[in-house]
């Protein structure tokens, strides 16, 4: 019975959105919204779940198209496309966009974020806002922040066990500066290169390991390529969800608010289920054969060690009261447990 009465609510709902849509502002639309993952991905769950609110919400008006598995391009690509108008939206990692915006390398600084909880208070707060605000000068409009878990390091042959094991190692990292100095700080050798050539790079042993969220190692299926994960949560990788500007000056206020309530609404399920298949994937991978390390206290601290230098250098050039602010705010969830 109770389940009956929850349908049509939830049937209700919808008509009243529908009528509310018709009398709206609203054009017939077709919306492109590519990732970089492949179709079952969390990434991707979300584009489906906010495609799915954007209609309801629009009374069928507004239709988004996804495009997994990298499909139009390498992210920087798709966000090239977005500036000149040809791409309307995409989710990516936030760090990719610090060629547009520096401050978004405030993200990547190595050990910032120790929980998903200090995450969501950083992003969900003023700073997180005031960044995606920022995209607005690039060309870009910011509505959200998804989630996609902390990096993890995974290698073909040789096991992560200690910080001297990253001793010439060939890394693949992202395409960002913060990113190859981390890893060249760790003694490796970094690798910048798109996430859609890893696993070919891996298969051709042009690189040796590379750094990933436990569920983009599930979805891209490395460990076929990769046998060794280590646990290192050495950086969190928000998803931003942005819009081409040149395509948002088009749509009515109306338009906009669909499209920002429904990023909004899609970031608590999106990460909720990112947070839960990531919860799974650690017992899938140890399944698919993949041998789990995890670091002593006393080697992540060398790792940190390591890494203070290229702190120190990306805190000056992102602005240290940013950082200074960003710290503050993660004390105070800490602070709060």
């Amino acid at each position: 019975m109770k389940t009956l009465i929850r349908s049509v609510l939830a049937l209700a709902a919808g008509a009243a959105l529908a009528t509310s849509a018709l009398a709206a502002d609203i054009q017939e639309r077709t919306i492109k919204f590519p990732s970089a993952s492949n179709k079952g991905h969390p990434q991707v769950a979300g584009v489906e779940k906010f495609a799915e609110l954007v209609k309801l919400k629009s009374g069928g008006k507004l239709n988004v198209k996804s495009f997994p598995g990298g499909s139009l391009g390498p992210d920087l690509q798709v966000v090239s496309a977005m500036q000149g108008g040809t791409v309307e939206m995409n989710v990516m990692n936030a760090s990719l966009l610090a060629g547009n915006v520096k401050e978004m390398t405030l993200f990547d600084i190595p050990y910032l974020l120790g929980s998903a909880k200090e995450a969501d208070a950083l992003v969900d707060g003023p700073i997180g806002q005031r960044l995606l605000d920022k995209l607005q000068e690039r060309g870009l409009v910011g509505l959200a922040y998804w989630d996609l878990g902390f990096r993890q390091m995974h290698t073909v042959k040789k096991a992560i066990t200690k910080a001297d094991d990253f001793k010439g190692m060939k890394m693949r990292v992202i395409p960002t500066p913060i990113y190859v100095e981390f890893m060249n700080s760790l003694g490796a050798n970094a690798v910048p290169m798109p996430f859609t050539e890893t696993y070919t790079a891996r298969e051709q042993g042009a690189i040796d390991g590379m750094t990933n969220p436990l569920l983009n190692i599930t979805d891209g299926k490395f460990n076929e390529v990769s046998k060794h994960l280590t646990l290192t949560n050495h950086m969190y990788t928000p998803q931003a969800v942005i819009v081409s500007k040149k395509f948002w000056d088009k749509l009515s206020a109306d338009e906009q608010k669909i499209l920002r309530d429904a990023a909004t609404e899609t970031a608590v399920f999106q990460r909720k289920v990112a947070r839960e298949e990531a919860a799974k994937a650690l017992d899938e991978l140890k399944k698919r054969g993949m041998t789990v390390h995890e670091l002593p206290a006393e080697e992540v601290a060398k790792l940190r060690e390591r890494a203070a230098p290229v702190v120190a250098k990306f805190t000056a050039q992102i602005g240290e009261p940013l950082v200074k602010e960003a710290r503050e705010q993660i004390e105070k969830v800490r602070a709060a447990k």
